[in-house]
């Protein structure tokens, strides 16, 4: 089983025209030690490949170059640059090596190993429609509560509104090289922009796009490549 791309083939036709003047690249950040895994999950065999391999892979064929961002002791080995003491500063270390020339960059984790060629072409598609940046989310099912640090509930958001957000993230080069220049930190690219005024837009995201964080995730997917999830 590979993830399903087959969804490209219905990829708006205008949106294609768009990409056409725009040169992506893609950051693949794998630079994690995986402490909440137990260690480096990104080379964890699933199926024929490892979940790094996988990643890469789809933002290959979608992207007209890709740094993939690793441990410093593996950058060698794995043909990449060695990344930062958070996800910030290693998203830094790979947009570094992105050619000035790149219009659109996007930021994918590796941990997301079945990230599809259709997710790409919707984020990629809104950027250059106009947006600053672009990323996937799906709905929350469940109610969630905003929490003081005494632990009172303090809100319950509409969930309605909220959405569980995804990689790959894609944004206007010049916006994200920006964003990145004060060497803040952020969860998700995102909210650097957002923070210096960019304008990102949600597009749907696919909830087989699953990061894997604990080996039961591992497992889901494995089970996913075998055909049983």
């Amino acid at each position: 089983m590979t993830a399903d791309h087959s969804r490209a083939d219905l990829r708006d036709v205008t949106g294609e025209v768009r990409r056409t003047r725009e040169r992506v690249w893609t950051v693949v950040v794998a630079a994690g030690a995986g402490t909440r895994f137990g260690g480096p999950k990104q080379y964890e065999q699933l199926g024929d490949r490892r979940v790094l391999d996988w990643a890469v892979s789809t933002a290959r064929a979608v992207s007209d170059g890709v740094v993939i961002v690793v441990p410093g002791t593996d950058a060698a080995r794995e043909g990449g640059v060695a990344g930062g003491a958070t996800r910030s500063d290693s998203v830094r270390s790979g947009l570094s090596r992105v050619p000035t020339d790149a219009t659109i960059v996007c930021v994918h984790d590796a941990a997301r190993p079945f990230a599809s060629e259709f997710v790409y072409g919707e984020v990629i598609d809104a950027v250059a429609a106009g947006a600053d940046g672009a990323i996937p989310g799906v709905a929350v099912t469940d109610t969630i509560k905003l929490v003081g640090e005494d632990g009172r509930v303090v809100e319950t958001p509409d969930r309605r509104r909220l959405r569980a957000i995804q990689t790959p993230q894609a944004f206007r080069a010049e916006v994200l090289r920006r964003a990145h220049a004060s060497g803040g930190q952020g969860t998700d690219d995102a909210a650097l922009v957002e923070a210096v005024g960019g304008r990102v837009v949600v597009v749907d995201g696919d909830p087989l796009n699953r990061k894997l964080t604990t080996p039961d995730d591992l497992e889901w997917a494995r089970a996913v490549v075998r055909g049983e999830a």
